[in-house]
């Protein structure tokens, strides 16, 4: 699967690794849900590193259909509760 960090770029990652993911968007959607800013800015840092650690990076000029769309580093929790459906970032 296709995934795009938003400001960065792309990066194709094993079907395999969504398990590892979603326990981190799960502790992420909580967050959210609490209103927990600390543990918001923690996971989401940890979720990306997560996605580029696993993740092979696709070439800038290439622009291939993402199957997810992650926020950047820097978004404010607004910003991602805007993005988020009501199953989190990553669809279970």
């Amino acid at each position: 699967m296709v995934v795009r960090i938003m400001g960065e770029g792309q990066v194709r990652l094993a079907d395999s690794h969504l398990a590892d993911l979603n326990k981190l968007d799960d502790e992420l959607l909580r967050e959210m849900q609490n209103g927990d800013g600390p543990g918001f800015r923690r996971t989401l840092a940890a979720l990306l590193a997560k996605v580029r650690e696993l993740g092979t990076p696709l070439p800038d000029d290439s622009l291939e259909p993402s199957e997810l769309i992650l926020p950047s580093a820097d978004a404010t929790l607004e910003e991602v509760r805007e993005l988020l459906s009501d199953d989190g970032l990553i669809p279970g």
